[in-house]
């Protein structure tokens, strides 16, 4: 694997900038598309704001100062796209971020790609339910078994305040868990 500063530097040169992209796609897409699906939840939206993705990563590694690690900054880009995509699909459907997320819970049953059992379904309402941080941050700790040094530097929040979202998170699916 090619070290993350080499990377930079060859994605940046116009002469290696094509292979160098092909390596970072490959190291990132797996990490990158269950990081957008679980806040999306659909595979086909999955795979659009994955594209849109790395498609804001090429066009705008020149701004990447090097200040966090780039795939900190990646999964940055990937959360706020996959937000943004979100708040674009509700207003085009006419209904709020709740209903939408809700819907796609739903619509779990029937995606093929999905391979979870009545329990992750469950499992997926009860994080449909909690506010988008804590959401965010319940999805990278459990689901990714990110640090709380990882996540604060990709939401740009302290550690402390990650962890109290995220006990506020357990606690809030556990009690659904057990309402449900």
């Amino acid at each position: 694997m090619i070290a993350e500063e080499t990377l930079v530097i060859q994605l940046k040169q116009k002469d290696h900038q094509a292979k160098a992209f092909e390596v970072l796609v490959n190291t990132y897409k797996e990490r990158l598309y269950w990081h957008i699906r679980r806040i999306v939840l659909n595979h086909d939206d999955t795979d659009d704001v994955l594209q849109n993705t790395f498609i804001k990563v090429f066009r705008n590694i020149d701004s990447f100062k090097g200040d966090s690690k780039l795939y900190s900054w990646m999964y940055r880009i990937a959360t706020n796209e996959a937000l943004t995509f979100l708040k674009s699909k509700s207003q085009k459907l006419k209904i709020n971020n709740e209903k939408l997320i809700t819907k796609a819970v739903e619509d779990l049953r029937a995606d093929v790609y999905f391979e979870g059992d009545e329990i992750q379904l469950k499992l997926q309402m009860a994080i449909a339910t909690l506010p988008e941080k804590q959401k965010l941050i319940f999805n990278m700790k459990y689901f990714q078994e990110m640090k709380y040094e990882e996540i604060s530097e990709i939401l740009e929040t302290s550690v402390g305040g990650l962890k109290a979202s995220y006990h506020l998170a357990s606690k809030k699916i556990e009690a659904f868990l057990k309402e449900n």
